[in-house]
């Protein structure tokens, strides 16, 4: 059996009972290390906790080496731990498909995610619309294609959660050429840099799917005792000292609710100021009013 295993948001007792029952009977225990992490518990933790080992799954393991992670699973239990819960990422996604090409049988076992804790800042989760990824920016490459999908979330009045880069065990361009197992150091994206390259590409785009006064939440270190909200423009957003990681951010649809904006309103500096922020920006994606025409009457 494969069991996938989500593990929470922080802590490790954050997993479920069922989770834990079933890494006690694995023989192998696998933790993906580079799509998230679990804020309060180290690897040894974790293993002092479990009463078992665990192998650290990086990208190229996951990616290109699953067979390692699937190897003899028809025959004895391997877990594969996932922090916050195993969908989060795409590429759990193919691991399940491959271990049933296999004929591997596969147990999911869920737990929270920030794909749903984060109605912690008090937006509803029902007017969301996609989540988009932030990636880190470099000299040569800067993608946008999630500009469009913030712009469809906006258009029909929708949340756009946006979930900040992480780098763990990256290659450096230079070590990577010359073919050097050297990693960088961890890096976390904060939510300053985050805001900084949204303005960015908003002033390169210029269709204004958001303008620097489009009202914003940022959301740091959620699910710890440490989590902190902090409501504001995205300009004003990118001077903010949001802490340690991890970070998310969510710009605000026009559709904001009453109770929402009262709920971001106790994460403000300046309460009234974000009301007027919230409600000068409902009014930008504002559907024009309907105008009968020829056809409706008839």
């Amino acid at each position: 059996m494969l069991y996938l295993i989500g593990l929470g948001l922080s802590y490790k007792s954050d997993i479920t009972v069922r989770g834990l029952e079933a890494i006690k009977k694995c023989n192998r225990v696998y933790l993906e290390h580079y799509t998230s992490i679990l804020m309060a518990a180290t690897q040894e933790e974790l293993e002092e906790f479990y009463g078992k080992s665990i192998v650290l799954a990086d990208r190229e393991l996951v990616e290109s080496g699953c067979e390692d992670i699937l190897r003899d699973a028809d025959k004895e239990d391997v877990a594969f731990l996932v922090v916050g819960d195993p969908f989060g990422a795409t590429t759990h996604t193919d691991l399940v498909l491959r271990a049933k090409k296999q004929g591997i049988p596969v147990d999911v076992i869920h737990n929270a995610s920030i794909m749903n804790a984060v109605g912690s800042c008090g937006l509803q989760l029902y007017n969301f619309g996609q989540t988009v990824s932030m990636v880190f920016f470099t000299d040569s490459w800067r993608p946008d294609s999630w500009y469009d999908k913030i712009w469809e979330n906006r258009k029909i009045g929708l949340h756009t959660l946006v979930l900040l880069d992480i780098k763990v065990k990256e290659q450096s361009l230079e070590n990577m050429a010359r073919g050097r197992l050297i990693y960088e150091p961890p890096r976390y994206m904060s939510i300053s840099q985050c805001c900084e390259q949204l303005l960015e590409i908003e002033e390169n785009r210029g269709t204004k799917a958001y303008t620097p006064d489009t009202p914003a939440v940022a959301i740091s270190r959620l699910g710890s005792a440490q989590q902190a909200f902090k409501s504001g423009t995205i300009a004003e957003l990118a001077n903010y000292d949001s802490g340690e990681p991890l970070h998310s951010l969510v710009i605000l649809g026009r559709q904001c609710h009453e109770l929402e904006l009262e709920y971001l309103m106790e994460f403000a500096d300046d309460k009234q100021k974000l009301r007027q922020d919230v409600i000068k920006d409902q009014e930008y994606f504002k559907p024009a009013p309907w105008v009968p025409t020829e056809e409706d009457d008839n």
